[in-house]
């Protein structure tokens, strides 16, 4: 058989004779990547796929729920890098921001107070602009609100 190309590393191979369409050779890097670019594309066109892995790691994370807390109360050098990190990532914002003169949103935990009482009822709550000047994902949420006292 022809040798090819490997997809992965780029290193020619011989394909093993009964895996025709073979576009990987078998060296470890190179067979994650295939395993890593495999999943990726499930993820991507199979739902159930998607929610199954979904409900597994939310699983898993209910089981463990001090995970992240004890790893990084027991990895310093992680917790500072990630510090390091988020600071460079908001420096960047802000140089955006100057750079655009427009208004960037960052997304936080706080509650607002409500400029106005809303009535009971199903809304659906969005980043206020849409594209660039927002850092929070763009995902819809649905809520229904329903008064249970005034003041």
């Amino acid at each position: 058989m022809q040798q090819r190309p490997c997809a992965a590393c780029r290193k020619k191979f011989t394909p093993a004779a009964h895996v025709a369409e073979q576009c990987f050779c078998s060296q470890e890097r190179c067979q994650r990547e295939r395993r890593r670019r495999w999943q990726k594309n499930k993820r991507r066109v199979d739902a159930d796929y998607r929610d199954n892995e979904r409900r597994a790691q939310r699983s898993w994370a209910q089981q463990h729920a001090e995970y992240w807390q004890d790893y990084r109360r027991e990895h310093p050098e992680y917790r500072e890098r990630n510090r390091r990190q988020q600071r460079r990532r908001d420096a960047r914002r802000r140089g955006a921001q100057v750079l655009a003169g427009a208004h960037r949103v960052l997304a936080n935990g706080d509650a607002s107070t409500p400029i106005f009482p809303l009535r009971s009822g199903t809304y659906e709550l969005r980043a206020v602009s849409e594209g660039a000047g927002v850092l929070a994902n763009g995902d819809v949420w649905k809520v229904q609100i329903a008064m249970v006292s005034e003041s």
